[in-house]
């Protein structure tokens, strides 16, 4: 007997199950509010659904069926107290009793149908839209009840139905208990970021990581599509550019971006283009006329690291004094801005180089005149906008650097308006960017980039050609015994990294409303469709509870210890449905919960972080 933690917390609230056997059940992200019941089980029938006639319904619905009936989901994991063992010195358990779940044979009745009522069916999906629904299934009734603001709150509603029904180990469908949900999210961004430029990612590998994305409630699909390494996509405008893709078959065409769009859509996610400028840029710019790029046939590390033109091969920056930049920048803008139907688009911004515009005559002789590789920032921020918001009037994304680099920050205004992604040092950053009064989407290289951790990728580096530790003497540190190995962003970003994030601590209330949400970037020079399922999932999945409803208790616990069960579940029902999530743990830690635990006492982490 006891009492199970089913979910917390946007609204503070903190609830239990009060029945004698805790459910099997364990959502992710956990719901906001969820109660159970405690009168015993009910039949899964075959359902039908009553509700408004809208495509996105009706085919969510049709998923999320199917996927219960074909499935036949059993929790892989599940919630128990850990087990008893005996004091130290003695290592053997004093117990090696596997408690079984017993889901037992008697139902208190049949569900057949589920009846949604949608306030506002043409809500579009852009940010903001409202997200919230509730879900209950009452004693008696014969119909699962949900309600929804928009059709995307339904989807979710759906989706969180799909890890309610499960097999009782007969092969019936039930749910364990009466249920009632009252469900919404912290925030209105909740995504993650691939990158298209470096490696190229087929569209069905792109599909798979929707689907990622709408079990676990994301919803935004942040698509960085080109880079200076490639231009895979194909545009009406300046068609020569995909000469610079890796090959004719490594290609977006119009037809396929539309599909990737509109299969995202249907699933309630958004996608949000990225064309990084004026850095980043080589491949298919160059095409269009390289006279309007710097640098593009430099040596990229000088062999001289302080005189680099690009933190990775191959270099290349538009020329901000150009004016044929501003002619080719805001045709391709403008012809993505009508593919891509999202109010949101992301301009780049990243990674300016002073080095790299001594390529160029037109810069050389800015900085001659005394101006600074900040004010030719501005530039671009004074020309570049206003140009690209005449193409089409979007809000535009842009990485922190044009307000924070310490090398390149533009010296002038930068609109209000501009969203923010925050990438570097963490809270710092962060503070600083809604202490200015911008929004801000939470990028953290130090908690979220995902491919942190796997060692450097670039060749012919006498830096691993060492056979001896050089301080082992004193262990501290080095490039290959015990740091980074290359990868400027190591250590491996875990999934209790991620979810252990309190990126508002320190906000004032006013700078926590600048908050917009979260996104967690997966850079591709070491992805592709071979790996780029195992890298995202399910570590994604910690940062889609973090940000759906937070990883505290209302005593402000962290709940960590909570989620593992939840997430280790969550790992093997997204490979029950196609998504290629990588084992977090050995199986042996799903089939005893907690004792893969580092420490036995299980409130370990509200003693709050490490200093």
């Amino acid at each position: 007997m006891r009492d199970f933690i089913l979910a917390s917390l946007a609204t503070a609230t903190f609830l239990f199950a009060r029945h004698a056997q805790a459910v099997a059940a364990n959502p992710l992200p956990a719901p906001v509010e969820i109660t159970w019941g405690d009168t015993g089980a009910l039949t899964v029938g075959s359902l039908s659904l009553n509700g408004p006639d809208h495509k996105v319904l009706q085919d969510g619905f049709d998923r999320a069926t199917k996927a219960i009936t074909e499935l036949k989901w059993i929790p892989a994991a599940t919630e128990a107290p850990v087990r008893s063992f005996e004091p130290f010195p003695t290592p053997t358990a004093a117990s090696k009793r596997r408690i079984r779940r017993q889901y037992g044979t008697n139902t208190t009745g049949t569900l057949s149908g589920v009846n949604v009522q949608i306030a506002d069916t043409h809500a579009a999906l852009q940010h903001g839209v409202d997200e919230s629904y509730t879900l209950e299934i009452a004693l008696g009734s014969e119909n699962i009840e949900i309600t929804a603001e928009t059709v995307y709150g339904a989807l979710h509603a759906l989706t969180t139905l799909q890890q309610l029904v499960i097999n009782d180990g007969s092969g019936k469908l039930i749910v364990e208990q009466p249920v009632s949900i009252k469900d919404t999210p912290l925030y209105p961004v909740r995504g993650i970021m691939i990158d298209s430029g470096r490696n190229y990612l087929s569209k069905k590998k792109i599909k798979e990581q929707i689907d990622g994305l709408a079990l676990s409630k994301l919803n935004v699909l942040h698509w960085h599509l080109v880079d200076s390494q490639s231009w895979p996509v194909e545009l009406e405008v300046y068609p020569d550019m995909i000469e610079d893709a890796y090959s004719a078959n490594e290609i977006y065409t119009k037809e396929c971006m539309i599909e990737i769009i509109e299969y995202a859509a249907a699933r309630g996610v958004r996608v949000i283009p990225e064309i990084d400028m004026p850095g980043h840029a080589n491949s298919g710019w160059k095409q269009v006329d390289e006279s309007m790029l710097a640098c593009i046939n430099s040596w990229w590390s000088n062999d001289e690291w302080p005189l680099h033109t690009a933190v990775e091969p191959n270099p290349g920056q538009l020329d901000i004094l150009n004016n044929k930049t501003y002619e080719a920048t805001g045709k391709v803008y403008k012809e993505l801005a009508n593919i891509f139907p999202d109010n949101w688009f992301h301009i780049g911004g990243d990674e300016l180089h002073i080095n790299c515009y001594n390529f160029s005559s037109l810069a050389r002789e800015f900085f001659a005149s005394g101006k600074s590789m900040g004010d030719l920032y501005q530039v671009w921020v004074d020309r570049a906008l206003p140009n690209f918001k005449a193409q089409a009037n979007k809000t535009f994304v842009m990485w922190e650097d044009v307000l924070l680099s310490a090398d390149a920050a533009a010296t002038g205004v930068v609109p209000k308006d501009v969203v923010l992604q925050a990438w570097n040092n963490g809270l710092e950053h962060i503070n600083n960017i809604t202490a200015k009064g911008y929004r801000v989407i939470v990028s953290s290289s130090d908690f979220m980039y995902l491919d942190c951790g796997y060692g450097g990728w670039v060749g012919n580096d006498q830096r691993y050609d060492v056979q001896v530790n050089p301080n082992a003497t004193d262990g501290s540190p080095n490039f290959n015994w015990g740091a980074g190995g290359g990868s400027w962003c190591a250590p491996y970003k875990t999934w209790q990294r991620i979810y252990d994030f309190d990126f508002t601590q320190g906000l004032s209330e006013e700078q926590k409303a600048l908050v917009q949400g979260a996104i967690a970037p997966l850079w591709s020079e070491q992805v592709d469709d071979v790996v780029v399922s195992q890298k995202l999932w399910p570590r994604a999945a910690a940062l889609a509870e973090l940000v759906w409803s937070g990883n505290r208790n209302a005593d402000g616990n962290k709940r960590t210890t909570e989620l593992t069960q939840r997430i280790l579940n969550f790992r093997e029902y997204l490979v029950a449905n196609g998504v290629m999530a990588a084992p977090l743990m050995p199986k042996f830690c799903l089939q005893h919960p907690h004792e893969c635990d580092l420490n036995l006492n299980q409130t370990i982490l509200h003693n709050g972080p490490i200093a």
